[in-house]
């Protein structure tokens, strides 16, 4: 019981670790764009795919119950 409890944990902690890492991410590629004075299609593209990467790990987050805030 104690090492399961001990494995979610170390994961939680990846996880919160990799939606900051993805967030700051879709942060840079949507300044990026911002800054940008014509419109690239493939920094568009890499900025949608960084945004759909936080969602799905956000909802994941959400379905595991994580709260930043207690880490």
């Amino acid at each position: 019981m104690f090492r399961k409890h001990k494995l979610r944990k170390e994961f939680d902690h990846r996880l919160i670790d990799l939606m900051g890492n993805v967030k700051k991410e879709w942060d840079q590629k949507s300044d990026m764009l911002k800054l940008s004075y014509e419109p690239n299609d493939e920094l568009q593209y890499q900025m949608l795919l960084a945004k759909a990467k936080y969602i799905f790990l956000f909802k994941e987050a959400k379905k595991r119950k994580i709260s930043i805030k207690n880490q």
